[in-house]
Parts: structure tokens; C-alpha cells; sequence
């Protein structure tokens, strides 16, 4: 089977446990119900998430778990095992082991710790507003060298009226 074939069969596998879906993922494609990843294809092999509780049922069924090798050598797994052979002929026979797999990812997620997200920036906050430091007194010194159009009263400082212009006055012209 080619990639898309394959990808679309276990999908249709998949599909009695809700909304399905797959994005490609470690050279591969990650497989999701309802938006959960439960499930990874790798070389045209459907790997199932695991748990303590259904890695046992997986080992007597003869499934291996997805195993890779870092730069140093050593083998890593993810938690993911083979589905069974006869579970990957029909819907009605992959049901019970993408339950386990579906329990097994809502077990991980409940388990992993809350993501935190980049807090939103508040319309109030990006707005220009005056600054807390500019609001507090000024010693009347140090205001009177800074501002000398202003005037000192007290500890704060008050800025000069500008004097109000008086319209210019009419002239007459002679007829």
C-alpha cells in the first residue's frame, strides 16, 4: 500500500471511536480521535499508545513496541506497540484495541503537566498610558532646575498658563 493508502485505511480503522484525523509527524503521521494523538504510523506499521494496563494485553497479542536509536546508540521507546495482526482487517476488530490505545492518551494528557500558555496582551495594556513614576511628587529643587517655565507650589510642580491671545482689533477701512 502506498503512504496516503495506508494512512486512510487505519484512519477508516480508527473511525467508529469518533472524528479521525492525521498530520505528519517523525518522518511518519500521527493519528488522532477527537484532536488526542493515540496512534502513530511509522514504515507502514500502526503503533497503538500504551499504558501500564494494556501494554500486557499487546505483549501476548505479539505486538513489539516502536523503538528508535539516538546518536549515542542507545534505544528509546515512546510508549506505542504494533496493532495486532487480525485487528488491522476491520473496523469491528481494531475497536477493542484503539479503546485501550484512546484510554491509554487520555491517561497520558491527564497525567502531563498543564502547558502554560503565553498570557494574552490586554488592549489596556499596550495602550499608551502614562507611567506610575510620573504621577508621584517631584522635590521642589529638583523641579524648579528641571522645569523653569514652571512654577513651584509645594512639592508639585504647576506649569505655566500660556497667556490667552486677545483677537487682533479690526481695522477701520475708509469708504
Amino acid at each position: 500500500m502506498n503512504d496516503f493508502g495506508f494512512v486512510s485505511h487505519c484512519l477508516e480503522l480508527l473511525g467508529p471511536l469518533g472524528r479521525t484525523s492525521s498530520r505528519r509527524m517523525f518522518g511518519g503521521h500521527a493519528l488522532y480521535i477527537d484532536g488526542l494523538c493515540m496512534a502513530l504510523i511509522i514504515h507502514d506499521t500502526l503503533y497503538l499508545k500504551v499504558d501500564d494496563s494494556s501494554r500486557p494485553l499487546l505483549e501476548r497479542a505479539g505486538c513489539v513496541p516502536f523503538t528508535y536509536e539516538t546518536k549515542t546508540g542507545e534505544r528509546h521507546g515512546l510508549g506505542y506497540y504494533t496493532a495486532p495482526e487480525e485487528a488491522m482487517e476491520s473496523p469491528a476488530e481494531m475497536t477493542p484495541w484503539a479503546r485501550r490505545a484512546l484510554a491509554a492518551a487520555v491517561a497520558a494528557r491527564a497525567k502531563a503537566p498543564a502547558k502554560k500558555k503565553p498570557a494574552a496582551k490586554s488592549p489596556l495594556k499596550t495602550a499608551a498610558a502614562p507611567k506610575a513614576t510620573a504621577k508621584k511628587s517631584v522635590p521642589a529643587k529638583a523641579a524648579a532646575a528641571k522645569t523653569p517655565a514652571g512654577k513651584v507650589a509645594g512639592k508639585k510642580v504647576v506649569a505655566k498658563k500660556a497667556p490667552a491671545r486677545k483677537p487682533a482689533a479690526k481695522k477701520a477701512t475708509r469708504a
